[in-house]
């Protein structure tokens, strides 16, 4: 479809409430918890995973079968919507499954920096963004960060990270290429939403998305006690902080977890900052914000059910139940413990 014409939610609300309902739930996580690889891809065949694991089976095991199905199933689910979807809907819609094109060029650039195999690097790639297909193998063939950058030099990335990629080359990290990709990716997304209800309300929920990504992103600079200047890794568009506060707090871990919890999101994430100053656990932190979010589009779509936002809050959820999958399926082959796995 394309973004001329008129707009369709109705129709797209409705098959995407359909398929919410076939999501795994508590029960499943539960049950695949116990499961080596092997049965958890058999239990995933009986889902609405069997096409993929079938599609793949013959060319895969284990769990790079679980990975390859994942990302597939995912790309689908996600190409499937946009078929659905005329007009602005389209384009609103279109516009956040970039994500997954800021994902894959972050993925292939660590593949790069560590000399990763190819066919590692793949297995991580979701096809679900505005990508195609040639792109894809270009980037997979790119053998160095610098010839990631220069397959990218004609889209949003391509600017931003040859800009970054002098500070990469002085501190040898990947900080300064990936908080690009982020601030190329959101700059876009929030430009020129429009300004009826439904979008506003939208436009909310993607402002409190940059605002968990620059409080994570302060967390981690407070935490690691680097020299770097957190002002360069701030990323516009929301509203918990500006570039100099969040300059200032990252400064200082104590006075950032107060400053969140004493913001608007501090209800939502208090639970988290508490793990965090008892346990410094970041990764608690991010579980927390990932929550939050989809729990904050899953109240949007309440208020502005025949919207966008019910679809988004959709696709959160059902990335979330791959992360969860991969993440069950990565520790099971690692040989974790199930509390482990849970947490």
């Amino acid at each position: 479809m394309s973004a001329v014409g008129s707009s369709n939610p109705e129709y797209v609300v409705a098959r995407v409430r359909a398929r919410r309902g076939s999501l795994y739930g508590d029960e499943e996580y539960r049950k695949l918890t116990r499961m080596g690889p092997a049965e958890i891809a058999r239990f995933m065949e009986e889902s609405s995973y069997g096409a993929d694991i079938n599609a793949l089976g013959s060319r895969h095991g284990g769990v790079d079968l679980i990975e390859y199905a994942l990302n597939r199933n995912l790309a689908g689910q996600f190409d499937d919507i946009l078929d659905w979807s005329e007009g602005s809907l389209y384009d609103l819609i279109a516009r956040y499954l970039r994500k997954f094109d800021a994902w894959n060029v972050k993925t292939v650039i660590r593949g790069a920096y560590t000399d990763a195999d190819q066919s590692a690097i793949e297995v991580d790639l979701i096809r679900a963004g505005e990508f195609d297909g040639r792109r894809m193998r270009r980037l997979l063939e790119a053998d160095s960060i610098d010839a990631v950058v220069e397959v990218l030099e004609d889209t949003i990335y391509g600017d931003p990270l040859r800009e970054a990629y002098g500070e990469y080359e002085e501190t040898d990290t990947l900080v300064p290429l990936e908080n690009a990709v982020d601030r190329a990716f959101y700059e876009r997304l929030l430009s020129g939403l429009g300004n009826a209800e439904p979008t506003r309300q939208y436009e909310a929920f993607l402002k409190a998305e940059v605002d968990f990504r620059n409080a994570t992103n302060a967390l981690r600079l407070a935490r690691s006690g680097a020299d770097i200047d957190p002002a360069a890794y701030f990323i516009e568009g929301g509203e918990l902080f500006t570039r100099d506060s969040l300059a200032r707090l990252a400064r200082n871990l104590d006075e950032l977890v107060e400053y969140i919890g004493d913001s608007q999101y501090g209800e939502e994430l208090g639970p988290a900052l508490r793990e965090l100053e008892e346990a410094d656990s970041l990764i608690a932190f991010e579980h927390a914000t990932d929550a939050a979010l989809l729990a904050y589009g899953d109240r949007l779509g309440t208020i502005h059910p025949v919207s966008v936002t019910p679809i988004i809050s959709y696709i959160l959820a059902k990335e979330r139940e791959v992360e969860n999958i991969r993440a069950i399926a990565r520790g099971k082959e690692a040989g974790l413990p199930v509390d482990q796995i849970e947490s």
